[in-house]
């Protein structure tokens, strides 16, 4: 069915962000929009947010379960992932291997101790979002879709960005010393990506409505599983 397809495309997109996210997070760079504010941030953090715009459009279209689905579903494949970097750096390279061994522990060396860190505050934070947009949903009766996409995002990243840093803080992959200005410079910049991504919110959950025929208030049906 259609349905069914679109939701394994977002899924695709989500699992895809979610690991990217923690493929790449040792690269930092600095980001000045209009010259007002200097975030220092992990590549990491680019491709994640994608993965808050995700659950709340599958919250919306097809329902909280099939959003804790995506999250659960995010995490194994992250578990995955980080079995075979950890094998991938554990085995010795030929001679002529274009990257060296240490080249590699250098790059995924931390993958593991990131990875732990970032599945914690992901679980967290993304159950947060996903409860908080459906509280949301049911106080409004359907209505003001940028209250429960903003509300449940802000919420969930500031336990995110704060939590992860505290992890990684602990296992000795970031000094202390950098905890206030990551998370400031975090937190702020997925409220901005938050607000920016709302009319694509609200453009999404159109399109998608329109796509399964659904009315402003209305979830796919899922299918219960047989006993």
């Amino acid at each position: 069915m259609f349905q069914e397809r679109l939701f394994l495309l977002l899924s695709g997109i989500f699992i895809a962000a979610l690991v990217a996210s923690n493929l790449i997070f040792q690269k930092f760079f600095t980001w000045s929009p209009f010259g007002v504010y200097t975030f220092e941030i992990s590549v990491g953090i680019l491709p994640y947010p994608i993965t808050f715009l995700v659950t709340d459009i599958v919250s919306e279209i097809y329902g909280r379960r099939r959003a804790d689905q995506i999250v659960v579903t995010g995490f194994f494949a992250s578990l995955f992932i980080l079995v075979v970097v950890l094998i991938a750096d554990a085995v010795p390279q030929t001679t002529w291997s274009p990257v060296s061994g240490e080249v590699f522990h250098k790059v995924f060396g931390l993958f593991g101790p990131a990875v732990f860190a970032s599945m914690t505050a992901y679980l967290a934070a993304q159950f947060i979002d996903i409860r908080i947009f459906h509280f949301w949903k049911k106080l409004t009766r359907g209505r003001h879709l940028w209250l429960r996409n903003n509300g449940s995002t802000v919420v969930s990243q500031l336990v995110d960005t704060s939590l992860v840093l505290l992890l990684l803080c602990a296992t000795g992959a970031i000094e202390w010393s950098r905890f206030p200005g990551l998370l400031e410079n975090g937190f702020l910049f997925k409220v901005l990506v938050a607000l920016v991504d709302t009319p694509l919110f609200y453009l999404s959950t159109w399109l998608l409505r329109r796509a399964l025929v659904l009315g402003p208030a209305e979830e796919v049906a899922v299918e219960q599983p047989l006993a």
